[in-house]
């Protein structure tokens, strides 16, 4: 177990970006096609080819998630997802054809001190060629904090980034990858306590748990810039077997672990999405009691991977930028 979304079987995770622009792309590749779904719980979302993902809808299976800052610039990232998994023989087969399913989910990312000409439409965005090579990438391996999706992501008052953990499950594992973009806060206050900490594992973001007290004014809201200037997208995945109906269920549920590390979450203009997807490679189907355990943990991981994106990453190196958890409270 690395702590990470790839330790359940069946995933892998590709991450590419644009330092000088402070954007980039993290995409989840599933080595076989793989059932899936999604819940929407933002007010404000930027999506690709979700609509598919309802239980409902004819195609089953899916091929790869993206995730993407860039806002809608950002919804190319999947063309480049597209072709290089046409170019491996991928795809939901339609006569002599494959066509690749591949969901996607954006953040805003545009006024984070980053270059950005194609906001003009002086240049063409980078997303396309950002979203082939991550697929490209796609390993076990997983960097947390200041890559891929999470390479320009703030919150309301420091650095977001890119996590992932992991649990076991009683039917088989469950893992959470998310970008980190919030409109409001991961942290408890000015302190250094995640929200998150009654779920961390083994220190893995820090181990200082709760304050010794949490006072009024650590509950006012704080928001982030302008409206808009947000959105957090996250992936849970198990490699048990469920039906689509279960993934939306499980993706549900998962909005659970963002609204335990962050406040807020799921605003008007918040873009909160979960995709959720069963490998099936455990063999185990899940009853109703044993997705409801399904659930439970995979709302825990994707608290922890909130938190764990916060905790590693590291600041941009521009004028104002956000300042990283590490730079406030050490390593």
């Amino acid at each position: 177990m690395r702590n990470l979304i790839t330790d359940v079987r069946g995933v892998l995770v590709g991450q590419a970006h644009d330092a000088q622009a402070a954007t980039g792309v993290t995409v989840a590749l599933f080595e076989r096609p793989t059932v899936a779904s999604v819940a929407i719980l933002g007010g404000a979302p930027g999506t690709r080819d979700t609509s598919l993902l309802e239980p409902e809808m004819t195609v089953e299976h899916i091929d790869a998630i993206v995730l993407s800052g860039g806002s809608a610039w950002g919804l190319s990232a999947a063309d480049g997802v597209m072709a290089w998994l046409a170019g491996q023989g991928r795809g939901f087969p339609i006569g002599p054809l494959r066509v690749p399913i591949v969901p996607q989910a954006i953040l805003f990312d545009l006024l984070n001190g980053g270059d950005k000409p194609w906001t003009k439409g002086t240049t063409e965005p980078p997303y396309r060629r950002l979203g082939a090579l991550a697929a490209e990438a796609a390993a076990l391996d997983v960097e947390l904090g200041t890559a891929g999706a999470g390479f320009g992501a703030t919150t309301q008052n420091l650095k977001g980034g890119i996590g992932s953990a992991s649990a076991r499950a009683a039917t088989g594992v469950v893992g959470a990858l998310v970008a980190v973009n919030a409109v409001g806060t991961a942290t408890i206050g000015d302190g250094q306590h995640f929200w998150a900490a009654p779920y961390e594992q083994a220190g893995e973001f820090g181990g200082h748990g709760w304050p010794a007290a949490i006072a009024p004014e650590d509950l006012d809201l704080r928001f982030k810039g302008g409206t808009g200037q947000n959105t957090t997208i996250a992936l849970v995945a198990t490699d048990a077997v469920l039906t689509k109906a279960q993934c939306k269920r499980l993706a549900l549920a998962a909005h659970d672990g963002l609204a335990r590390a962050l406040r807020p979450a799921h605003g008007a203009l918040d873009g909160d999405v979960v995709f959720a997807a069963a490998t099936g490679r455990s063999g185990a189907p899940s009853d109703a009691f044993a997705l409801t355990e399904l659930c439970t943990t995979a709302a825990d991981v994707l608290a922890r991977a909130v938190a764990r994106g916060v905790h590693a990453a590291t600041a941009l190196p521009f004028p104002g930028a956000k300042p990283a958890w590490r730079d406030r409270f050490g390593g």
